[in-house]
């Protein structure tokens, strides 16, 4: 995947990869009081972030995974969302923190986007993850689109996909695709 812009897949949604200069949108998502309640922690600092990004960007190189920032098509960052965590058929997907007061579908095309580039990009026949328990409107979009739970311990519920449960789910948010 060498282009930095990925779109063209849904109507209002732009996945670029994430840059340096990207830290201080990252932190202020991370670490704010109502997002930041079910993801690991991240440092209040933007120095720290931007060291993170540059061992990440070394990650990317090597097609280990991508960490991209979510954009409408004029460019205004809304999110971000990383592409990870790739065994021999699956991938997962997750750092999906929209920031507040985002329309709804930026959420569901943003979704869409992820599960076309694993799908399809990368060439995966399924996903896999894990959400925090209390993370209800996150585990209820994943069950929503028709995700599965395998399984749970004492602070996430883990999850499977596959590709063809998504083309069944493609055929109901087709309003959301160009």
């Amino acid at each position: 995947m060498k282009s930095t812009v990925i779109a063209n897949i849904v109507r209002h949604v732009c996945f670029r990869l994430v840059e340096i200069d990207d830290a201080e949108f990252i932190v202020s998502l991370r670490t704010s009081p109502s997002k930041s309640r079910y993801i690991s922690y991240t440092d209040n600092d933007v120095d720290v972030q931007r060291k993170w990004i540059a061992s990440y960007l070394e990650r990317q190189d090597k097609g280990l995974e991508y960490y991209y920032i979510i954009e409408d098509n004029k460019a205004e960052k809304y999110g971000t969302l990383r592409i990870y965590d790739f065994r021999e058929d699956s991938f997962c997907w997750g750092s999906w923190i929209m920031k507040d007061g985002s329309p709804y579908y930026m959420a569901i095309e943003s979704l869409l986007m992820a599960l076309e580039i694993g799908f399809y990009q990368l060439g995966f026949t399924r996903s896999h993850g894990d959400v925090r328990k209390g993370n209800h409107s996150v585990l209820n979009n994943h069950l929503r689109f028709g995700s599965k739970i395998t399984g749970e311990d004492d602070l996430n519920y883990y999850l499977e996909y596959n590709r063809y449960d998504y083309e069944a789910v493609k055929k109901k948010y087709g309003r959301f695709y160009c």
